[in-house]
């Protein structure tokens, strides 16, 4: 990644984001979410895997960069933190859950997205 030049931060907690809740760093946007039950990407990896979460955090930083080409661009680092599973269990239900989210699908390959895994 290039130079960030301004940087946005919106983390997401509760149940598989239902009914939980959503805020940006600045404060500026809190909202309550809910999902259909039909998908969670990260849910349904574990379930595919036998693993069951009992807690779960994601935060999207989302970075404006400076383009080689004079324009700008974005860039993203996807903070996962879990709890009830081991870190090695964790990194592979997120990147299995990276590779399945129509999120992580529709901007593959337009702007370049970091995983980091914690487990608490």
């Amino acid at each position: 990644m290039t130079d960030t030049i301004y940087k946005g931060i919106a983390t997401s907690t509760g149940d598989g984001r239902a009914g939980g809740r959503a805020r940006t760093s600045d404060g500026l946007l809190g909202v309550t979410l809910a999902i259909p039950k039909v998908h969670s990407a990260l849910k349904a990896v574990a379930a595919q895997q036998k693993t069951q979460l009992f807690d779960s955090a994601v935060a999207a930083e989302v970075g404006v960069e400076k383009t080689p080409e004079g324009g700008f661009g974005l860039n993203a680092i996807l903070h996962v933190e879990l709890s009830g599973v081991e870190q090695e269990a964790a990194d592979k239900l997120v990147e299995a859950a990276h590779a399945m989210c129509p999120y992580s699908n529709a901007t593959r390959d337009n702007i370049p997205v970091s995983l980091d895994v914690t487990v608490a």
